[in-house]
């Protein structure tokens, strides 16, 4: 009896049975593998491209509102469609003229005035906007050498951007007075309107390193900015990456040259429209990654812009 279950104990799996188990596993593992490994991929596609879809509806969103409260006539593109420069405004008002009735305050002077008048003074009509000391006071931007608030550091006879000094009250006090060396004409605002203007505004589409950043706070230049890796753009104090994986565009828009064989590898195009005080701004995002099931997701968005000064 002993002999008997000691030999039943001792048996056990043998190797030719452990084998059929492990490849029938491996079999069964496999065939699960294949009806799971789908699913699995396109929900992490999916998500992949949902993400990819958001971070391009706000980078456009940020954009068009940043277009939509540019000074007019200030949006400038670069012809590779990678630089998009614009002034950004925050308030507008009206000021008081030299047609307004005498005795109500100071006059913005676009002409000499008498002794005793602070020519860097003048007199907000209203309600008073929001202006800080810093901001820039510009009035009637036409660009094109006509008054230009980019071309105050190389003509002082076009420059309409002064900067505000101090604000009490309904009395804005400018560091100096541009609208005065004017010349050979004035250009005073036919509504007696101003806008106030806080910084100038980079955004940077590079497709070489895949990403598109907002830059702000740097000093307004003659020149568009058209090198991110030099200043002002290097040194801006405000600088926002707002989206990676950015693909170069193969995407045609309007505002491209018919005589130009290929679109702008960047994100923007800007086209003046013809006898209208209004632009046409396309926005361009061709967003994905490289050896991904991704694909490439493109968003398309145009914003009008509003050039009436």
């Amino acid at each position: 009896m002993n002999i008997y279950f000691s030999r039943r104990r001792a048996r056990g799996f043998t190797l030719v049975e452990m084998i059929i188990v492990i490849v029938i596993t491996g079999i069964i593992g496999g065939m699960v593998a294949m009806f799971i490994r789908l699913p699995v991929q396109g929900y992490v596609d999916a998500n992949a491209r949902a993400d990819l879809a958001d971070v391009a509806d706000t980078a456009v969103r940020r954009i068009a509102r940043d277009v939509r409260l540019a000074l007019p006539n200030s949006v400038r593109v670069s012809t590779n469609g990678k630089y998009l420069e614009l002034l950004l405004t925050k308030s507008g008002g009206r000021y008081l003229s030299e047609d307004d009735p005498p005795g109500l305050g100071a006059v913005l002077a676009f002409n000499p005035v008498g002794p005793g008048v602070d020519p860097n003074q003048f007199t907000v009509v209203g309600n008073v906007p929001a202006i800080a000391p810093g901001d820039f006071i510009a009035v009637y931007n036409m660009g094109d050498n006509l008054p230009d608030a980019y071309g105050c550091a190389v003509n002082g006879g076009i420059c309409n951007l002064a900067q505000v000094a101090a604000v009490s009250g309904a009395v804005v006090t400018l560091q100096g007075n541009p609208f005065l060396a004017q010349s050979p004409q004035k250009f005073p605002s036919p509504s007696h309107r101003f806008q106030v203007v806080t910084t100038p505004v980079s955004y940077v589409c590079d497709p070489q390193t895949g990403t598109l950043t907002r830059y702000s706070g740097y000093t307004i230049q003659a020149a568009q900015p058209l090198n991110a890796a030099a200043a002002p753009l290097s040194t801006a104090p405000v600088r926002a990456l707002l989206a990676q994986k950015i693909l170069k565009n193969t995407l045609g828009r309007s505002g491209v040259p018919a005589t130009e064989a290929t679109p702008p590898e960047g994100c923007f195009t800007y086209e003046v429209l013809k006898n209208v005080p209004r632009g046409l701004l396309s926005i361009v995002l061709s967003l994905g990654a490289e050896n991904s099931n991704t694909g490439t997701l493109r968003l398309v968005q145009q914003v009008q812009v509003s050039n009436t000064p």
